[in-house]
């Protein structure tokens, strides 16, 4: 597995694999071709479908166009054989002949590769990739999950977090003070302020629930308004470990270097699931963005309440497999309806995960790893028409 510090990306919304990567793709490109005369970029699949309304189009033209310009092609109904979310850029010349063409997939969590690559060459350096393995090297060497991270990273990571989790925070408080009407044209208008002042009126149970509701709707509209944040593991599930960090850090006072590994354990087991399925919901549906942020909080939670290594993996166990067979059906391709909704309620389930797991003992019938292939497999077998396509499930209101 590659490092943490790839699948927490500090960037801006509204999606990672929809304007994170398209904007990447679109920026090595131009490195390879800035004489050219103008450019042609035809999008297709599933990024084409919601591209629109995820500023697909912005991303790409913001960098091309200072160069040349650029002419956006849609082709939804065309889908590529390696990935949904495929898209070719073209160079020309003053003589409009051809420079160079290429093909290009965003795979998910700012991500991208090459056609004829396959998936991107990346450095390994987890020799472990599956969490069954990895609770056998906690167990025989005494040492947690997080452990394992610095185990296998450079003593650089931390420092790299400090900035994660800044950035977090930042998102979170930002987006609790901002007001107002999310871009798009749904009228979709911001709730994390309305939710935060609400919750101070009600008992500690109840105002407890209601602060974690507020701060993943604070970070999740940040994302949709096109604000900085961090994937975790993508753009459209940004609000669920921000709000689950965020409220243990402020209200059980949990210092910053334990919120630091944390996240460590958080990210390990949301690379364990972009190693071996996907994190991409125009792959396998929004069980591999929400899930797997609800299953990433949950394991951060178990962790930093003092859980055990076979308990922490039983709390993302459990927050994965209850988010199996979700969609990915965002109404009119905006990460808004229901996706800041489903981050909301993914943060309050990643801490039900941990309360319940740690009434255990952490022995359970299905593991991690299973899980994550059903997740896999229930995605391969979704039509394509509940992934991110605008054009089924929820997305069809909009039509």
């Amino acid at each position: 597995m590659e490092s943490i510090k790839q699948l927490y990306k500090i960037g801006y919304g509204p999606s990672s694999s929809h304007t994170m990567g398209p904007r990447k793709a679109a920026e090595l490109f131009l490195g390879r071709n800035g004489n050219a005369s103008h450019f042609q970029v035809t999008l297709y699949g599933s990024l084409a479908a919601t591209g629109k309304g995820h500023l697909t189009d912005q991303a790409i033209l913001d960098v091309l166009e200072r160069t040349a310009p650029t002419e956006i092609i849609w082709k939804p109904d065309v889908f590529l054989p390696f990935h949904p979310n495929g898209m070719r850029f073209q160079s020309f010349n003053a003589h409009n002949s051809l420079i160079e063409s290429e093909t290009v997939y965003s795979i998910g969590g700012g991500d991208i590769c090459h056609e004829n690559e396959g998936r991107r060459h990346v450095e390994e350096i987890y020799e472990l990739t599956h969490i069954r393995d990895i609770m056998e090297w906690c167990d025989r060497t005494g040492r947690s999950y997080w452990e394992y991270v610095d185990h296998c990273e450079n003593s650089d990571v931390w420092d790299y977090l400090k900035v994660v989790w800044q950035t977090m925070r930042e998102a979170v408080e930002r987006g609790i003070e901002a007001e107002g009407v999310l871009p798009g044209g749904l009228g979709v208008r911001r709730k994390a302020v309305q939710y935060h002042v609400h919750a101070a009126g009600y008992n500690s149970n109840l105002k407890s629930r209601g602060l974690v509701y507020a701060y993943a709707l604070a970070v999740s509209e940040e994302n949709a308004a096109g604000g900085k944040i961090v994937t975790a593991p993508t753009c459209g599930s940004s609000g669920v470990v921000p709000a689950v960090l965020y409220h243990l850090a402020t209200s059980k006072n949990f210092s910053e270097q334990r919120i630091l590994r944390a996240l460590a354990t958080a990210a390990l087991f949301g690379n364990v699931v972009k190693k071996n399925a996907s994190v991409s919901g125009a792959e396998v549906g929004c069980q591999g963005e929400v899930g797997v942020a609800c299953a990433m909080a949950a394991a951060a939670a178990s962790q930093l309440f003092g859980g055990s290594v076979a308990q922490i993996e039983y709390s993302a166990e459990m927050a994965l497999e209850h988010h199996l067979g979700l969609t990915c059906d965002p109404v009119c391709g905006l990460v808004q309806v229901p996706c800041i909704e489903r981050n909301a309620y993914a943060a309050a389930r990643a801490l039900d995960s941990n309360l319940y797991a740690a009434f255990s003992d952490g022995r359970h019938s299905v593991s991690f790893d299973r899980i994550v292939e059903v997740m896999k497999q229930t995605g391969h077998d979704m039509p394509s028409l509940y992934k991110e396509t605008a054009k089924g499930g929820l997305a069809a209101i909009g039509e």
